[in-house]
């Protein structure tokens, strides 16, 4: 995973925490569940970039173990 894409969804995860602070601020339900939203979301994105990175190295293990 590129540091850009962890950057993106650190980003996006803080923007959530934002937005889900200023909804319990201002007892806005909706924008509170947004920010709850918008954090899982993220989470869920770096999950996947997780999985992906963890298959290209498998990938390159088992490569690396045929050259051997």
């Amino acid at each position: 995973m590129s540091g850009a894409d962890d950057i993106k969804n650190a980003a996006e995860k803080a923007g959530g925490k934002i937005k889900e602070g200023v909804g319990k601020a201002t007892d806005n339900e909706s924008l509170e569940a947004e920010g709850r939203a918008d954090q899982t979301k993220a989470s869920a994105k770096q999950a996947g970039e997780n999985v992906k990175d963890a298959a290209h190295n498998v990938g390159e293990n088992i490569k690396d173990g045929f050259k051997e």
